[in-house]
């Protein structure tokens, strides 16, 4: 499967990042700090694109991938609330060491970017689902998510394993949330990455919700 992104590069001192961003905003989705757990609320398009980004983070492990996302409206049946605090999104493999601290200033160095195609893997590798299955609970796992955040910005790192085996929950919203919502439009579809799932080590619960009611964009201001 092809995945068009933006390939960006910043440096700090002697060290080069690269950073990929989606080829096209990611409009319809939002990412919402609730305190004791994270929501992420996506249209088709969005949980489709975040799957294929979290694939992505499973094959490039130098590489950061930044959603940004944080300025995106609300979905118009989102109740309204004082002052949610919305984040972006950035995927990282726990390889790269990265202190949290610099994003800030990365992400202030990044230009329009080059447009790229990127080939993401079509199935996880043989055998390693099911033992991926048996490991998650296991006292010395260490395919765990871990989160910081920093500069509004929620960067979750983990293992090439646990995003390849995480991403069916944007997968499944993109794919089940259409029907769900138009034959039960009082329930939302959602999905979870759970504290139960074994996948989550310092890191909250976020819980994915499929939303097809979006306000359209504020008109841009007569030139």
């Amino acid at each position: 499967m092809k995945l068009p992104i933006t390939l960006h590069q910043a440096r700090l001192g002697s060290t080069e990042f690269t950073v990929i961003r989606p080829a096209l905003p990611l409009a319809h989705a939002v990412l919402i700090d609730h305190d004791r757990y994270l929501g992420a609320y996506l249209d088709q398009d969005a949980a489709q694109s975040i799957g294929d980004l979290w694939k992505l983070a499973a094959s490039s492990p130098r590489s950061l991938i930044h959603l940004p996302i944080r300025g995106n409206q609300l979905p118009s049946d989102e109740p309204r609330q004082e002052g949610p605090r919305q984040l972006d999104l950035v995927l990282l493999h726990h390889s790269l060491q990265f202190r949290p601290s610099r994003w800030k200033e990365i992400r202030g160095r990044l230009g329009p970017g080059r447009p790229r195609t990127m080939t993401l893997p079509t199935s996880v590798p043989h055998g390693e689902a099911d033992a991926g299955h048996r490991a998650r609970h296991h006292r010395a796992n260490r395919d765990l998510f871990h989160q910081h955040l920093h500069a509004e910005t929620l960067l979750m790192t983990g293992s090439a394993r646990v995003f390849r085996e995480t991403a069916h929950h944007f997968l499944d919203v993109a794919q089940n949330g259409p029907h769900h919502s138009s034959t039960h439009p009082n329930h939302h579809y959602c999905s979870e990455l759970h504290s139960r799932d074994g996948v989550l080590g310092h890191a909250r619960e976020i819980h994915i919700e499929y939303r097809d009611q979006w306000d359209p964009p504020p008109a841009s201001p007569p030139g």
